[in-house]
């Protein structure tokens, strides 16, 4: 496999891992998951380093697929190398999200749900190909990574309903928790 192969067939596989199946075939998103996947996700607190962490384990989950078998994981490793995207952060803490905390066979794997719900909330959820504006995209991402959204977290990731602390102060993962805190 070359290396853009490797890279495409990465991004195709959390493409689908996220799309297929949500919308029907006539309506697609991959303008803006590959956007989000070409921006860097960087971040203000600290403790956001375990999100990039989340995001950075994809690519193992990817390289180690019993598909992947014919062509080396470290090779698929050393391909994908680099720092952790916007995309890859988002999609790893949905994955950590379902499987560490919200895991319940009654409901099925909602990891969708969880990623639909961040782009929902940062206003990017009805931006299909048809619709696509990389300058508002690009607005959004900005906004969210200098945490440059609302108190209560609206414009971010999460939106938690009276909330008392300024989620733009808090790392990501408490975020989701109180998010996941106000809807139960």
């Amino acid at each position: 496999m070359t290396r853009d192969e490797i890279s495409n067939g990465y991004f195709n596989w959390i493409y689908r891992m996220m799309c297929d199946g949500r919308y029907p075939k006539t309506i697609s998103f991959k303008k803006l998951l590959l956007r989000l996947h070409n921006i860097e996700f960087t971040y203000l607190i600290p403790k956001d380093a375990n999100r990039a962490e989340d995001g950075l384990d994809l690519r193992r989950r990817y390289a180690t697929l019993p598909e992947n078998d014919e062509h080396h994981p470290r090779r698929i490793m050393n391909v994908l190398d680099g720092p952790c995207s916007v995309l890859e952060m988002m999609v790893g803490l949905a994955v950590r999200c379902e499987e560490t905390i919200m895991d319940d066979p009654a409901y099925g794997d909602r990891t969708r749900q969880w990623f639909w719900g961040m782009l929902s909330n940062l206003g990017l959820g009805g931006m299909t190909d048809e619709l696509y504006n990389r300058f508002e995209v690009d607005r959004i991402v900005a906004t969210l990574l200098r945490r440059e959204y609302e108190p209560n977290g609206k414009g971010g990731l999460f939106t938690v309903r009276h909330c008392d602390r300024d989620l733009r102060t808090v790392e990501i993962w408490v975020q989701l928790l109180w998010y996941i805190n106000s809807i139960s």
